[in-house]
């Protein structure tokens, strides 16, 4: 890749916090953007011809649709901002606009299915143990997996609350932003069961800095056995993913709420259920914009119910249905 590519990535990583898994994402996109200028000099592109690479050629050669063109356009408004702000170039992709896309709601798992999967682990082994605090912990604090897999020992911090000894787990997610989550009760006995239990003592998780890798992996085919210690045995992403289907599957929930990130929308939902302020949604959730946190307010199908059902019209006159529901309400 060429060099100043490569020293953009560093900036973003540098300047910006940019996580390993956007730099992963942007070193992608420029190489593909690299391919697409063929020897040409980016930094003599016009503004239709930058265009031209975030609109027609994503669109009609790599067939994106508008949801997965937006990280390209930030990547290249990115690059060429850099750029301009170092050099004192042209930003020829100043005007170029971010795709327009539906946006969707997010897709919850309900509160019955949640339980049901919080019963699945077998809690006689040590990986059952891990795999409940794991759960606990993206349907109670509403992490993202990225924030789950990233916690080490030093991230589960003790606090005091009204005279109770209490855990909090400081974590670091989109931006690099760290935060700091008070962990609900159940989630917190099942992680000090986890974090005391003897099989991970014998884990050798030690990392470089003196810290320890929180949630280990017990199984490793593609790691040597000498090799398997420290950063190599994290939990991933895909063994996140992996754990949640297969609990998932055993409580018999459906697979389209077997993601990581049907529990965290869970966990919004329920904080709007519970109609916590706004401003206190998006610190918890960790959201850029109060209008992200809001949402959530359209997946609170209990309170919207328990709404329309005391204050719509139909429910402050006579209607054909009403003598039938008072019958029903025992009446």
């Amino acid at each position: 890749m060429r060099r100043d590519f490569e020293d953009f990535l560093l900036y973003k990583h540098a300047n910006d916090g940019a996580s390993d898994r956007t730099i992963c994402a942007y070193r992608d996109i420029l190489a593909r953007f690299e391919r697409w200028l063929d020897g040409r000099d980016p930094w003599n592109l016009s503004d239709d011809d930058v265009l031209t690479f975030t609109g027609p050629y994503l669109f009609k050669v790599l067939k994106l649709q508008p949801i997965s063109r937006t990280p390209y356009v930030a990547c290249i408004r990115g690059l060429y901002a850099w750029h301009a702000m170092l050099f004192g170039s042209r930003n020829s992709a100043a005007r170029v606009p971010y795709p327009k896309s539906g946006r969707r709601l997010p897709r919850a798992m309900n509160l019955d299915h949640a339980e049901r999967i919080m019963w699945s682990p077998n809690f006689a082994t040590f990986e059952g143990v891990r795999d409940a605090a794991m759960l606990a912990l993206l349907i109670g604090c509403g992490l993202r997996v990225s924030g789950l897999c990233g916690l080490n020992q030093s991230n589960i911090v003790p606090i005091e609350v009204e005279g109770a000894h209490r855990l909090a787990v400081k974590t670091r997610e989109k931006g690099n932003k760290e935060r700091l989550i008070p962990i609900p009760i159940e989630a917190d006995l099942l992680l000090r069961a986890y974090m005391a239990h003897p099989d991970l003592e014998e884990i050798p998780r030690e990392l470089k800095n003196g810290d320890r890798v929180l949630f280990v992996t017990t199984r490793n085919r593609k790691c040597p056995a000498h090799e398997y210690y420290g950063e190599k045995r994290r939990f991933g992403r895909q063994g996140v993913n992996v754990m949640i289907l297969r609990h998932g599957k055993r409580a018999q929930i459906p697979t389209d709420q077997l993601h990581p990130h049907a529990l965290r929308h869970l966990f919004g939902a329920e904080l709007a259920e519970d109609d916590v302020d706004i401003l206190l949604r998006q610190l918890l959730l960790d959201h850029a914009t109060a209008d992200s946190a809001a949402i959530y307010s359209h997946l609170a199908i209990r309170k919207l119910t328990r709404t329309t059902d005391k204050a719509n019209p139909l429910a402050k006159m006579r209607t054909p249905a009403s003598q039938l529901l008072e019958q029903l309400r025992g009446k």
